[in-house]
């Protein structure tokens, strides 16, 4: 059976949806076929138990997405690190450190014997004059990166980011603090990305909060798919091989078409692609808790900055997004990153009990997804606009392609659908809201 179609969109992630949102508006029909059951990719959420939990759920640093509401964390992160919390923001929000002490941890639910609330047990300044000047060194750096234009941080010498941070603050800041930061904004706990790149995110960091789709990742996608004409997406249809004027599928047939985007992952659209150069990728994997008690109140992020693990990153996700839990309930969002060890989720829930400093023994596990490829690394040199066009009428997007965030993703579909129109001898029109949230860059 032969569906014929202008275009044919292998991928149902935002970078696919966004191009189609962005073709359709030029008069072109498009198919858009997705091998999963639902649209989404790295960026679906699952329903659990009235539960809505992320598959990998990326982090926002300046969330403005047109139509999507967002849901911010408290400024700030709440950095864990030697049985003490430090908590550390954009420059306005100042350093304060609290001493772990079992039921007198920040996390400790409130009412227990000896429990206090986050803003309390933050609230003394640390007594070490050698960690106040880190932080004022600290806060410092983050003003003058705040107030730099983006043009001149990508003018600057590209190393990794270890080496460039390193050279302008001391090593136990950049270990302490900037390594688990960066690794809960970009998936890189060993600070191989691109210095350039390390900068922008410390930039957005500085300039905003972070935060998170409400409802969950797949809300854009979601929200991106169901803004499309009707029978546009086609979830479950697995496509086998991919060229020009065709696409062929396993078990839905062949679809005829003028033109061809790969919207997959990159290692999807290499095996689609032979020969197409792909990235390497940090892998991630995310669990999801509901505890009988919340360890807190507070929509703060808690990140790891010690060794050993294997949590890198925490948050009592219902207290920043209410509508991921269902009404009185607690949902508990942990990331792994690399590989994650034989018993995870036994190894996770012993370090959530000492970074909450609560038992986990009753906490029940809702979910657990493990991502090999989740974030796209962005090592040395690193092209943020990799060329989108393989040929005339077949096509390359994805967060693969320029930066390894949504918003890369976003970005690369803009290119893609500007180079396809172009080569159509078709004028492109004025981008939509709903499908070009880039502002978030």
């Amino acid at each position: 059976m032969l569906d014929n179609a202008d275009v044919v969109v292998v991928g149902a992630g935002i970078a696919g949806l966004a191009t189609a949102h962005q073709l359709t508006a030029a008069g072109l029909s498009v198919r858009v076929l997705e091998a999963a059951p639902r649209v989404g990719g790295r960026m679906a959420t699952d329903v659990v138990d009235g539960f809505r939990l992320d598959r990998v759920g990326p982090l926002f640093t300046t969330p403005e997405l047109d139509g999507v509401t967002m849901r911010p964390f408290a400024p700030g992160v709440l950095v864990h690190s030697d049985g003490r919390y430090g908590r550390w923001g954009a420059p306005h929000a100042p350093w304060s450190v609290a001493r772990n002490a079992g039921r007198g941890s920040p996390y400790a639910p409130r009412g227990a014997g000896g429990a206090r609330g986050v803003a309390r047990a933050l609230a003394g300044a640390p007594r070490n004059p050698a960690a106040s000047l880190d932080q004022a060194r600290l806060g410092a750096s983050l003003v003058r990166l705040a107030t730099t234009p983006a043009p001149r941080l990508l003018a600057r010498t590209e190393r990794a980011a270890r080496e460039a941070l390193t050279a302008r603050l001391p090593a136990r800041t950049v270990q302490g603090v900037l390594r688990p930061l960066l690794a809960a904004l970009l998936g890189d706990p060993d600070l191989t990305t691109s210095s350039r790149r390390a900068d922008l995110a410390l930039r957005s960091f500085a300039r905003g909060r972070l935060g998170v789709p409400e409802g969950g990742s797949g809300t854009l996608p979601e929200r991106l798919a169901a803004g499309l004409p009707p029978g546009t997406v086609r979830t479950g249809v697995r496509v086998t091989e991919a060229s020009i004027s065709r696409v062929t599928t396993a078990e839905h047939g062949v679809f005829g078409c003028r033109s061809v985007v790969l919207a997959t992952g990159g290692r999807t659209a290499a095996e689609l692609l032979p020969g197409l150069r792909v990235p390497d990728y940090h892998a991630a994997t995310v669990l999801h808790h509901t505890a009988p008690v919340p360890p807190s109140a507070d929509p703060l992020l808690l990140v790891e900055s010690d060794a050993g693990g294997p949590v890198a990153h925490t948050a009592v996700m219902s207290a920043v997004d209410p509508s991921r839990a269902p009404a009185g309930r607690t949902l508990i969002t942990s990331t792994v990153l690399g590989v994650p060890p034989d018993d995870t989720e036994r190894r996770v829930r012993k370090h959530l009990a000492t970074l909450y400093g609560v038992s986990t023994d009753e906490w029940e596990l809702l979910g657990l997804h493990h991502t090999p490829h989740a974030f796209p690394a962005m090592r040395p040199p690193f092209d943020p606009e990799r060329p989108v066009r393989v040929l005339s009428g077949l096509y390359v997007c994805g967060d693969h392609r320029a930066t390894g965030t949504p918003v890369g993703a976003l970005s690369s579909a803009r290119r893609t659908a500007a180079a396809l129109l172009a080569d159509l001898g078709l004028r492109a029109p004025e981008p939509e809201s709903t499908a070009t949230p880039e502002k978030a860059a």
